[in-house]
């Protein structure tokens, strides 16, 4: 029987669907956004957080939730 931890490592294998447009790591947090049908979508360790209509916008609100994850 597999671990809730082995099955989420499987599904965070590879990329995440659509056009890879932006990437940063804040200490061991991963902050990536990918193009997806006109909206940028926010993965923080390869896990969806939300949809934005711009980068900029995705940027920040990607930023402001690893601040307040790591504090």
């Amino acid at each position: 029987m597999n671990t809730f931890k082995q099955l989420r490592e499987k599904m965070n294998k590879g990329m995440p669907p659509g056009e890879h447009v932006y990437d940063k790591k804040f200490g061991k947090v991963e902050l990536m956004i990918h193009k997806e049908k006109n909206m940028f979508t926010v993965y923080i360790d390869r896990e969806k957080l939300d949809t934005y209509k711009t980068q900029k916008q995705a940027e920040k609100m990607g930023k402001e939730f690893i601040k307040q994850y790591k504090g």
